[in-house]
């Protein structure tokens, strides 16, 4: 198995962050097997989803609606309602994994990876890539 780090800055603010051109890179030239993408944090998560079209917004706005920055959270440390975004890796997994064909990941048409993070505490993130060749 073949595996890199990547260092992701997401900023101060949430963040919906394009890894396809990346993952894309990593697998170029390796044939066919899988990809996994982990983001090693328990605040961050990655995610296929439409990118460039609002749907990175709407995904931002559909977790701050599940999950809003308020008092409710019992996990108080960080900034005001950090314990939400504790929660979020249980709705947006750290990790996926994606069949890669001829060197290529095999993503839809609209399809996009996406490293997802909500914590304003933490602004930059570790993503593992890993190849197994199949």
């Amino acid at each position: 198995m073949e595996s890199i780090e990547l260092t992701i800055r997401t900023g101060d603010e949430p963040a919906v962050a394009d890894l396809t051109g990346e993952v894309a890179v990593f697998c170029r030239d390796k044939g066919d097997g899988l990809v996994s993408v982990f983001v090693p944090h328990a605040t961050a998560g990655v995610a296929l989803i439409e990118t460039g079209a609002g749907s990175d917004v709407d995904l931002l706005t559909a977790l701050a609606t599940l999950l809003p920055k308020d008092g409710r959270w019992y996990h108080r440390h960080g900034a005001p309602g950090h314990g939400a975004d504790h929660v979020l890796p249980a709705l947006v997994s750290p990790s996926l994994t994606i069949p890669v064909l001829r060197g290529r990941p095999t993503l839809g048409t609209w399809q996009s990876i996406v490293l997802v993070d909500t914590n304003v505490d933490n602004s930059t993130r570790t993503v593992r890539l890993s190849f197994l060749a199949g």
